[in-house]
């Protein structure tokens, strides 16, 4: 069976918001800094940066202000700073800032759309929808990412169609890129194609992008899975930082450096120095006095010791 894979693949890292606001401690925001600084220096041309959420429900993402500003002197035309944004309030918070992009999310699960964001995943669409309005006036990008696509902590597997159904609700909305999130981890690849499939009734595969939690060892799987699809971005997250602080259980998502090995290895380019993304990983993972999760990182600095 051939399969024609995409050329090139952009690679979202998302590991100084989605990475970070899993961790217990408080990071400075000069680490932050650094990390997206080692990042961009590594190749990376799409990172998702914060999250403008009430600092009460989120204390890790309490100083996105201060850390837009700061990365405002070195911001690069090239790079697509992403923000994440949970309602209007969030929004006109953000759009000082002046990012290239906002984040919106809902869920495929009715269950995980009460205990995550307090709402049914109609009225969730309905708060978003002033919010995406207003980007799009301000020229800024919209994307929407929808969790638990494949199975949920609560509600077990995930029928297709609900993914279809919250796609086709945010597009009507304004998103022009749908992620389509495991975010349990719980993902196998048939599984993982049949939610992009039925993302697919309602926008373009070029407008998707995959989020894969390796909570079960899944996430390259699923990436190739993807890719035989033709998708071509995926969020990724360096070290393999975070995971997803409403579900239980849920291990970080997939580390970038093991997603861009395997690219690397299929002749798919992707812009990203490898050993200067090891260097990256490897700094936040000893500031945080954690181990790098990443399996590629560790065996590169391994043959490098050894």
């Amino acid at each position: 069976m051939s399969h024609s894979y995409p050329e090139h693949v952009t690679i979202v890292d998302v590991s100084p918001r989605d990475g970070l606001q899993n961790e217990s401690m408080t990071v400075p925001t000069a680490i932050k800094q650094a990390l997206i600084e080692d990042l961009i220096a590594a190749g990376i041309k799409k990172l998702e940066a914060t999250s403008f959420v009430s600092p009460k429900w989120v204390p890790q993402m309490g100083d996105n202000s201060e850390l837009m500003t700061a990365l405002a002197d070195t911001r690069r035309d090239d790079v697509i700073y992403s923000v994440l944004v949970p309602n209007m309030r969030g929004f006109d918070n953000a759009i000082v800032h002046n990012p290239d992009e906002i984040v919106i999310f809902g869920s495929a699960s009715e269950t995980f759309s009460q205990k995550n964001i307090n709402c049914s995943i109609d009225e969730s669409i309905e708060r978003f929808a002033p919010v995406a309005a207003a980007a799009l006036d301000a020229g800024i990008k919209v994307r929407g990412v929808i969790s638990c696509t494949v199975g949920c902590p609560y509600e077990g597997e995930i029928d297709p169609s609900q993914v279809a159904y919250v796609t086709k609700r945010m597009v009507e909305i304004g998103a022009e890129q749908i992620g389509i999130a495991d975010t349990i981890g719980v993902g196998t690849p048939i599984k993982v194609q049949r939610a992009l499939q039925a993302a697919l009734e309602h926008i373009a595969i070029e407008s998707i992008t995959g989020h894969f939690h390796d909570t079960y060892g899944q996430a390259l799987s699923n990436t190739l899975a993807a890719l035989q699809l033709g998708v071509s971005e995926f969020d990724t997250s360096v070290a393999g930082l975070g995971g997803c602080p409403y579900a239980k259980g849920a291990t970080g998502n997939v580390a970038t450096e093991d997603v861009v090995y395997m690219l690397h290895g299929m002749g798919i380019s992707t812009g990203i120095d490898l050993d200067k993304l090891v260097v990256a990983g490897e700094r936040i993972s000893e500031f945080l006095g954690r181990r790098n999760d990443s399996n590629v990182a560790r065996a590169i600095i391994n043959k490098r010791q050894s």
